[in-house]
């Protein structure tokens, strides 16, 4: 039991470090190393990025397994091989590699000053022409090399055959793009007098994404996707609940570390656990990305503020629930029928663990019917509604025809 609590107290204090708003701290920090380019490596965004991969690997894997079992089936796809590069297609692979040239590969080569904030550096005309304009023509000449190597005399089309989990890929990608665009349009929704002061900044923050407006937009898109692509949505939906579980947690885990508002109200009280660390009943989430709060004593530069008192960790708590309803979720994928029960029950836990967190977790509140509810309160209770009334609907759809699961 002592040897438990040692490493628990180890990991805590771990965890406790990692405080940082980007990539640059945390190395300069860590190892003692100062590489300017992490400055854009935003800390929210890692662990964004990490979320989407972990998520598209375990979905991937869901979608094999069901092949596998024979409740997924491929479709053909007819594809032209042969064809000459075109215009269109060399322009693109020119002005993607000019844009990786001109911004990404320049944080190498210009001065630390022009590199100092990366949302101004980003959003400005500052940039390297030389490298933009060398690496898109090395794009542009990759691009013609590789349709020159296949080249036929004749075009030919050719059909292929394409498993659902070979469209992951594809699938990750809508749910980014349209994630990331719903996460912001609804928070835009819910802090429309933080926007309206001052829209630009507001819009290219890399902190104030909503997690249930990403959910939303993004489900719509992958429904209209796997209808094209004959992907029996019911089975999709099922596998695609665990991997949003964890890819849930995984973001949290970027919302404490970063300290990008995602905390809950002023908790004063002292701990009441003896073996637990105090940074997870009452934190002032120092360095944060928002630089919200006061100045931190003896702190100079960007992100030297803290909380003026100490909050409930939401976003902590959050990581730990994901993971525990990840793993129910996964334990329960391959015997809770009929189909479509894995993804009812993930927006009923999903529903229930964020209706429970509002409760200690700082949001603006609305007007309805004479309640002041948080938008995701609303949200969140109508998940669950959803979770249940598609339970239902699906076994009454089993009873009517049993052998039919």
């Amino acid at each position: 039991m002592y040897s438990f609590l040692i490493i628990w107290a180890n990991i805590a204090s771990i965890f406790q470090l990692l405080m940082y708003p980007n990539l640059y701290y945390a190395f300069k920090d860590l190892f003692g190393v100062e590489i300017g380019p992490l400055r854009f490596v935003n800390s929210f965004g890692f662990f964004v990025a990490l979320a989407f991969l972990v998520g598209a690997a375990i979905l991937t894997a869901e979608l094999r397994r069901k092949s596998q079992a024979g409740l997924l089936h491929p479709t053909e796809d007819e594809i032209t091989v042969g064809e000459k590069a075109t215009a269109g297609e060399l322009i693109i692979n020119f002005l993607l590699g000019f844009l990786l040239g001109y911004k990404i590969l320049a944080l190498f080569f210009l001065s630390s000053e022009a590199t100092q904030d990366p949302q101004a550096f980003i959003f400005s005309g500052m940039g390297s022409w030389p490298l933009g304009l060398a690496v898109g023509a090395l794009f542009a000449g990759l691009k013609y090399w590789e349709k020159k190597k296949e080249e036929l005399a004749k075009p030919e089309k050719r059909k292929v055959r394409i498993w659902p989990q070979d469209r992951v890929g594809e699938i990750t990608v809508l749910a980014l793009i349209f994630g990331l665009v719903g996460a912001k349009l609804f928070d835009i929704f819910e802090n429309w007098s933080g926007f309206v002061q001052d829209p630009a900044a507001y819009l290219f923050s890399p902190s104030g994404l909503t997690f249930y407006g990403g959910l939303i937009c993004a489900t719509i898109a992958i429904i209209i996707y796997a209808r094209k692509h004959k992907i029996p949505v019911v089975h999709l939906a099922d596998a695609i609940a665990p991997p949003l579980m964890i890819a849930y947690a995984i973001g949290r885990i970027g919302c404490q570390v970063a300290g990008d508002g995602d905390w809950g109200i002023v908790n004063l009280a002292p701990n009441p656990i003896s073996w637990l660390p105090d940074w997870m009943w009452s934190y002032t989430f120092p360095n944060n990305v928002n630089e919200a709060g006061v100045p931190i004593p003896g702190c100079v530069g960007k992100y030297c503020n803290q909380l003026p008192q100490p909050v409930y960790p939401t976003a902590f708590y959050e990581t730990v629930m994901g993971f525990i309803l990840f793993g129910v979720l996964w334990a329960v994928r391959k015997s809770l029928k009929p189909f479509g029960a894995v993804f009812a029950l993930y927006l009923i836990l999903n529903g229930l663990e964020r209706f429970l967190i509002e409760k200690i977790r700082v949001n603006n509140e609305m007007e309805l019917f004479g309640f002041h509810p948080t938008q995701a309160e609303v949200i969140s209770t109508c998940l669950m509604i959803a979770g249940v009334v598609l339970w239902i609907i699906l076994a009454q759809k089993k009873g009517a025809n049993p052998k039919k699961v």
